[in-house]
């Protein structure tokens, strides 16, 4: 299970009302994963930064009555987990990805759509990703899928699915949900009063509903659901002995899957093999330690199986472009800027 986000302290100034009442904008410019994850608020996310180098990120949300619409950039591949709020459905698409992202297991591509509901979000992207998403309360789209559709909202929604769309309509949508956001915003020429938020709001849903194929196989998510499972069972258990990790023949042994099985299932859902994987989340929990204080560098390189020092402080600085001990002289947890 997704674990919450460590404890930061809130950003100096939170969001920018708009003119509908709970309407909002919010910008923030971040330099760690712990922030990027913190600087999103209400949501309950967790990043692991996977790939090597310092990390620089942007997240842009605006917030209409009933859909959030969000932009978000990230210089490292990422596995994000954690959910948005309950009651409510997400939307994602890729704007720039230097290579396909992973979600729920699934492939995504560029012109791609990742929809389901906002519980148990598991997204694996390449270094350099950018995306756009909509995140919408359930009652609001299931009135406008009525209203569009004359039926219920198609129950395939509630799974977590990787749709493809046409690239002409994909274009599209990318096209009003920047412009969009840009007009709440104030970056066009901004939006004064309800109405024009509400119009706004339903014209970018609808684009969003629209994008999405008309008929839809759900025959291949047993067999994903299947894969995830091994891969989080195998998380799981070489997560409980970071001290000391298991080696891969126990881990194979103990969730009943040959290493050959093992590898093939994480390069579907991770995008990366077992080593590599478990390296990069022991490293994102060291550098969270440092960042907490109150424990020595050595101390926190043998908590998470680290026993050759200099080894660590190699593969720490590799991983996010300074030292652990830069690290643990910088515990102040700047808020993200806004």
């Amino acid at each position: 299970m997704p674990c919450p986000p460590p404890t930061l302290p809130p950003p100096a100034d939170g969001p920018t009302p708009l003119a509908a009442p709970g309407a909002w904008r919010w910008t923030a410019r971040t330099d760690d994963v712990d922030r990027h994850a913190h600087a999103q608020p209400d949501w309950h996310q967790r990043y692991e930064q996977l790939s090597p180098g310092r990390f620089q990120g942007l997240v842009q949300h605006v917030q209409l009555p009933g859909l959030r619409l969000v932009r978000e950039e990230s210089s490292q591949a990422l596995r994000q987990r954690g959910d948005l709020g309950t009651g409510a459905y997400g939307f994602a698409m890729p704007l720039q990805q230097t290579e396909a992202a992973i979600f729920n297991g699934q492939r995504v591509d560029r012109d791609a759509v990742m929809v389901g509901r906002s519980e148990e979000l598991d997204l694996c992207s390449p270094r350099d990703f950018r995306l756009i998403a909509a995140v919408v309360d359930a009652d609001l789209l299931a009135s406008l899928w009525e209203r569009m559709y004359l039926k219920p909202l198609s129950p395939w929604i509630r799974a977590q699915l990787v749709l493809p769309a046409r690239p002409a309509a994909a274009e599209a949508l990318r096209s009003l949900h920047q412009a969009a956001m840009a007009t709440a915003t104030g970056d066009g020429a901004p939006l004064r009063d309800e109405l024009a938020l509400r119009q706004l709001r339903d014209e970018v849903l609808i684009e969003w509903i629209e994008v999405l194929p008309p008929q839809v196989d759900t025959s291949e998510l047993s067999r994903v659901a299947a894969r995830k499972r091994l891969v989080d069972k195998a998380c799981e258990l070489m997560l409980s002995h970071t001290d000391e990790p298991l080696s891969m023949l126990e881990v194979c042994q103990r969730v009943g899957a040959s290493r050959r099985k093992l590898n093939y299932c994480f390069q579907d859902v991770l995008g990366t093999n077992p080593v590599k994987y478990l390296r990069a989340v022991r490293l994102n929990g060291a550098r969270r330690d440092l960042r907490g204080g109150g424990l020595a560098v050595q101390d926190v390189a043998a908590r998470w199986g680290f026993w050759h020092l200099g080894q660590f402080s190699r593969d720490y600085k590799a991983q996010f472009g300074e030292l652990p001990s830069t690290t643990a002289g910088h515990r102040d947890h700047r808020s993200p800027s806004g």
